[in-house]
């Protein structure tokens, strides 16, 4: 009688242990756990790739869109914004229909771009003028230009859209932009090339990577002062806090010569890392879905998107995609399946300066 629990214990152990190295079985497994879609920026494709989040799958393309750095659903997940660096601006859509529902310009080489909690202002980082570039999201009017420090990328507002918060990876500082002013307030120095920011869930906590000296910094937004760094992967770019604040991951994307390929997994608690994964060579994009389960690279070098399984830290799916995967965001609206399709996008001439990234 003894034996017969050890018996059936070591058959499901080999059955889990055959399951969970086979890539088919792991990617069934984590069908059908999120729903919602993640949409991708494939810079170098002039794409944009939506992927059904329940079955890690391209749902659909966009074509069309020259040089899209960076791309953004809004908080209500009914919009997804997008920047074209060559030309110079950004584009709104449904995210339902998929139909282009504005444009504006923006600044030189626009990086990435955010849309305000409360969804009425959108903010794109203009990398080759050092500016933000607020736009009224409803108007699609441009309506301010804040100067900021040098090679603005990386941006995000805060949790309750009072402030926005931006890494400019030509210096050493974080602007600090206010909403109700559209004006730079505040500088904070955190280290050598700041790529991108990440609040934490509270809002009392923002996370900048620091691909000029592979680390990350903790900065506490009550008092504006950097509290702590922790040494991360070469190059780090992108970053994202879990929405259940318990990770904080960075994405290593190394360098031309040396792509990186791993992704940083910091413990919020600790402020230490407690995995590296391997996701795919240029690991850049990061972002989670709002229950927490399941976050998504892209890999710049492979032209794919890991997902990533935050239970167990191991990555399930990897998913092709455009090239030269580049920004990521997740909505919570769910994009039927569909050719590919070219956006409908009138012509603007203008030519590309080069990105500080």
């Amino acid at each position: 009688m003894g034996a017969i629990p050890l018996v059936i214990v070591a058959a499901a152990t080999a059955i889990l242990m055959t399951t969970t190295d086979d890539p088919e079985a792991r990617v069934a497994m984590h069908e059908g756990l999120v729903t919602g879609t993640v949409w991708v920026a494939n810079e170098d494709g002039a794409s944009l790739s939506a992927i059904d989040a329940a079955s890690n799958k391209v749902a659909t393309t966009l074509t069309g869109l020259k040089s899209p750095h960076n791309v953004q659903a809004t908080a209500d997940g009914e919009s997804v914004w997008a920047v074209s660096g060559s030309t110079s601006m950004a584009i709104k859509l449904d995210a339902s229909t998929l139909a282009v529902t504005g444009m504006v310009a923006t600044g030189a080489m626009p990086a990435h771009v955010v849309v305000t909690p409360d969804l009425t202002t959108s903010y794109t980082t203009n990398n080759a003028d050092d500016t933000v570039t607020a736009v009224n999201a409803s108007t699609m009017q441009s309506v301010a230009t804040i100067p900021v420090g040098t090679g603005p990328h990386g941006l995000r507002p805060s949790p309750d859209g009072k402030w926005i918060y931006v890494a400019n990876i030509g210096g050493t500082i974080l602007g600090v932009v206010d909403t109700a002013t559209n004006s730079q307030v505040a500088e904070i120095e955190v280290g050598a090339a700041p790529a991108q920011v990440a609040f934490s869930p509270d809002g009392r906590f923002v996370y900048a990577s620091l691909s000029g000296e592979n680390a990350v910094a903790k900065v506490d937004v009550a008092t504006r002062k950097l509290i702590g760094k922790t040494a991360v992967g070469s190059g780090p770019i992108q970053t994202f806090v879990s929405p259940d604040n318990k990770y904080l991951l960075v994405a290593n994307q190394g360098t031309d010569d040396e792509p990186g390929t791993t992704v940083s997994i910091l413990s919020v608690d600790t402020f230490k890392v407690v995995k590296s994964v391997k996701t795919g060579d240029g690991a850049h994009g990061v972002v989670i879905d709002p229950s927490s389960r399941h976050a998504y690279v892209t890999n710049m070098a492979a032209d794919t998107v890991a997902v990533l399984d935050l239970r167990s830290l191991t990555v399930v799916a990897r998913i092709p995609v455009g090239s030269t995967p580049n920004g990521i965001s997740f909505s919570t609206q769910t994009v039927e399946p569909s050719p590919e399709t070219k956006l409908e996008l009138p012509v603007v001439s203008g030519d590309s300066s080069t990105m500080k990234h």
